[in-house]
């Protein structure tokens, strides 16, 4: 008989960082009671992980912390761009972009954009939100050991700063404790990919005088390419706050220790072209870029998500931004499992789903720092060659969950279409559309985070069936699946914001069919038409996606 834990609650996060606050926020958005705890004593303090892809800012808006995140980003909302130049002395280089939405294409597909907020930055936001919603987070508690059986995970925890060990028993561990993973080690899950990439020292510095040398240049990042001093530049406030990677060789036996202050300030020196600048180290922290990628995502009632599943090259932010998306995924699989409203056999989807956009995203991040022949990345032969080049919205916002939680799917189709089509497929992102509800504006993707959404249409017959079909179903069986149907007419809790609007057509079905979609946001059935027992019908799919038969 298996001792008593100290505490327990239905998920234990390991690991504090972007990736595992993320998850509390989506939790506690869910009702999901947990605990997380982080072996540091707080939140990032050095600035990296900047880049906030539009589909991160989807999650982020639909879990009402969009605002925060902006308020946090603020000092750097106007930069933009990748700049690449020998120096920053003169006007030589090259932009190897101006903006990341040019002519504002977006629009067309997000009610929201990018955002470049970094880490120690939006860390806190994610911490106060979490914490408000109820969210046990521990920072200086590691987790030092766990076992698990078949009906839940112990670990074995102890306060960094008192040195008091207690036990946690939950339904479910998820390891959000980063690319040495020690969860994922003793699980004995193996990682496939090239390994090790290439190595920067990040420095921290303060300097006057550089403002002046980057002018009116806004952008996110600059690539300075003299063969005897490379390295990128970042700013911090476009001031007196700046970021420096400089490339780092540990495989031609450099050391840490070789990276002293008057080296790195020599170095930053030539890099920009200013003989003179001051140049005040304020801080340094080695990194590695790696494409990884573990070869399952769970063991039993143990899931991986963030650096612990996957490693990519930074460059595009892929990495952080895929991780957040990773919790955005498992968390309303844990909260259906949990409520009893799923089979157990729905968190299988999880590994199902994420892997394969991981597989296609760290190649796709590997290609992109080929292309931008990031400062110290020499690419082994084959290294980036599969993924594809080109832009980058298809694998941010278009990518597929062809096999899953699905209804209706194609196997066949790839992860990462060739571009962005967002029309409805079951297993894409669900299209967005401006719509209106009692005056208010909203975004059909404001509609789905705490429940299944069916989608119908006000005009028709058709739609009223399948409304009313839902609408026994949520109140017989106790599920979360909320109704509405869009439309002109009198029937309509939705309308359109715009007269020329069609949400069938841009679901891809007609004024008789209906869409089902899931609380990710993700498309998980459609039907073209009516159909003679619509609850028949939806009763059948939801058992199949949820997992209840």
């Amino acid at each position: 008989m298996q001792q008593k834990a100290d505490h327990q609650v239905p998920v234990l996060i390991v690991g504090g960082s972007l990736v595992g606050l993320s998850l509390s926020l989506f939790l506690g958005r869910l009702g999901v009671r947990h605990m997380l705890v982080e072996r540091h004593s707080g939140t990032s303090i050095h600035p990296r992980g900047r880049g906030n892809n539009v589909r991160t800012m989807e999650l982020f808006r639909v879990a009402g912390i969009e605002p925060d995140i902006k308020a946090a980003a603020s000092l750097l909302a106007d930069n933009h761009g990748i700049l690449q130049t020998p120096t920053l002395a003169g006007d030589a280089g090259e932009w190897l972009f101006r903006e990341i939405d040019p002519g504002g294409g977006l629009a067309r597909f997000s009610p929201t954009g990018w955002c470049l907020c970094s880490q120690n930055d939006l860390e806190p936001v994610l911490l106060d939100r979490a914490r408000a919603l109820g969210g046990d987070l521990r920072y200086s508690h590691e987790l030092e050991s766990f076992t698990q059986d078949a009906e839940g995970a112990t670990g074995s925890v102890v306060d960094r700063g008192t040195g008091e060990r207690y036990t946690v028993r939950a339904d479910y561990l998820v390891a959000a404790d980063g690319p040495r993973s020690p969860v994922r080690s003793r699980l004995g899950i193996e990682q496939t990919g090239p390994g090790d990439l290439f190595a920067n020292v990040s420095v921290t510095f303060r300097s006057q005088l550089l403002a002046d040398a980057v002018g009116d240049r806004r952008f996110i990042c600059c690539y300075l390419t003299d063969p005897e001093a490379d390295g990128a530049l970042l700013p911090v406030d476009n001031k007196e706050q700046w970021v420096f990677h400089a490339p780092w060789h540990p495989e031609r036996g450099e050391t840490l220790e070789e990276f002293t202050e008057e080296r790195l300030r020599r170095h930053i020196r030539r890099a920009v072209g200013v003989p003179d600048l001051d140049v005040e180290v304020t801080g340094m922290a080695s990194w590695r870029a790696a494409e990884r990628v573990a070869e399952q995502y769970a063991a039993g009632r143990v899931f991986l998500a963030g650096d612990s599943a996957h490693e990519m090259s930074p460059t595009g932010a892929f990495g952080s931004n895929t991780g957040i998306q990773d919790a955005h995924n498992l968390a309303w699989k844990l909260a259906a499992v949990l409520g009893g409203w799923a089979g157990p056999g729905l968190l299988e989807t999880y590994g199902t789903e994420r892997r394969p956009v991981a597989l296609a995203t760290s190649a796709r991040a590997s290609a992109r720092s080929v292309e931008h022949s990031h400062p110290g990345f020499a690419p082994a032969p084959g290294v980036g060659v599969g993924g594809k080049r080109g832009g980058i919205l298809n694998i941010v916002l278009g990518y597929r969950y062809p096999q899953g939680a699905v209804a209706g799917g194609d196997p066949s189709q790839p992860v990462v279409p060739e571009r962005v089509h967002l029309s409805g497929e079951p297993g894409t992102r669900a299209p967005h559309l401006w719509l209106r509800r009692t005056g208010e504006r909203l975004s059909t993707l404001d509609l789905y985070e705490r429940s299944l959404v069916l989608l119908s249409d006000a005009d028709t017959a058709a739609g009223a069936a399948w409304q009313a079909a839902a609408r026994r179903i949520a109140d017989t069986d106790g599920l979360p699946l909320r109704a509405y149907r869009i439309g002109t007419g009198p029937e309509a809790e939705l309308t359109y914001d715009a007269e020329d609007e069609d949400w069938a057509a841009t679901h891809g079905t007609t004024g008789d069919g209906a869409v089902l979609v899931r609380p990710d946001g993700f498309v998980a059935w459609r039907s073209p038409g009516a159909t003679t027992d619509p609850e028949a019908e939806l009763r059948d799919v939801l058992a199949a996606i949820l997992r209840t038969r």
